[in-house]
């Protein structure tokens, strides 16, 4: 049997649904999600193997107009996404004018196939909205279909499946076929517990947070995973924020992020966190590059 592989670049305006899609359709949360804006900050790979046909799906930033360094490097991610792709899937609310950023998005996706998804049907007030909507969006003239789903109610997202393998190309497959991600363990810890925060704190902080895995050790003598973990806030008060009064806002976090962790590894973990100060880190080249945040070329 002839195999193929389809890569798809996930790309939108912030909390449209592209993280929980991603997750969807591989079946494991590979994706970090949360109701904050831009909680995806670097490309996340999401693997599913059908058969003959593999899926690479690159769930990427939210489009949005960059105000730091970081937001500069998570705009360039997501728009160099849709150059290194077989298909784009650009999902879009049933609702709401479009953002100079998704216009943007939309401008970018001109030299390549694209396909829209009016996600969130779950919010409709009335059926013919979604054919209006349907409508605006052919209008813009770049996609060769325009689907509708609601990840939510999961419903519409399994036809995904067949919409995107009429983009594969003919090969072996780049990845095994039982994989889910090709991200790292570590760089799975960090994205664990930057989800807690964002969940847990208030909208001030979690932006101006990053999280680094210092330690990753298996015991030998027991079935234990040492992890140490720095997490860096850009001012003094947050880092107080973030540990809360006698240390109980940090205890909640890590507690939190320890389940998910050891739920993922099939190992108990022995979770050790330390808060510490950089101030401006997102704006800090060096600071962005030394945390993981690499430039795209």
């Amino acid at each position: 049997m002839q195999t193929s592989s389809v890569f798809v670049a996930l790309v939108g305006k912030p909390n449209v649904g592209k993280s929980s899609l991603t997750n969807r359709l591989v079946g494991e949360k590979v994706a970090i999600v949360t109701s904050k804006p831009q909680t995806t900050r670097t490309r996340i790979t999401g693997i599913v193997t059908r058969g003959p046909v593999q899926y690479v799906l690159l769930d990427t930033p939210g489009v949005h107009i960059p105000r730091t360094k970081l937001g500069e490097r998570m705009s360039k991610t997501a728009t160099d996404s849709v150059a290194e792709v077989d298909v784009s899937l650009m999902l879009f609310e049933p609702y709401g004018e479009f953002t100079e950023a998704e216009l943007a998005m939309v401008r970018a996706l001109k030299g390549g196939p694209a396909v829209a998804l009016i996600n969130k049907t779950d919010t409709l007030k009335r059926q013919e909205d979604l054919a209006a909507r349907t409508e605006q969006i052919r209008a813009l003239g770049v996609f060769d279909k325009v689907l509708a789903a609601s990840v939510k109610a999961d419903e519409g997202c399994e036809a995904l499946f067949e919409v995107l393998a009429a983009y594969g190309v003919e090969g072996p497959h780049y990845f095994d076929d039982d994989a889910y991600t090709d991200m790292p363990e570590k760089a799975l810890v960090s994205e664990i517990l930057r989800e807690k925060m964002l969940l847990f704190l208030h909208d001030e902080v979690p932006h101006g947070i990053a999280v680094t895995v210092e330690r990753f050790k298996e015991r030998a003598d027991k079935d234990l995973i040492d992890i140490d973990v720095n997490i860096y806030c850009e001012r003094k008060s947050h880092k107080g924020m973030v540990i809360g009064k006698g240390g109980q806002m940090l205890k909640k976090i890590a507690s939190a992020a320890r389940a998910d962790c050891e739920e993922f590894l099939g190992a108990k973990v022995n979770l050790q966190c330390w808060v510490k100060v950089k101030d401006d880190w997102r704006d800090s080249d060096f600071l962005l590059n030394d945390f993981g945040f690499t430039q795209s070329r």
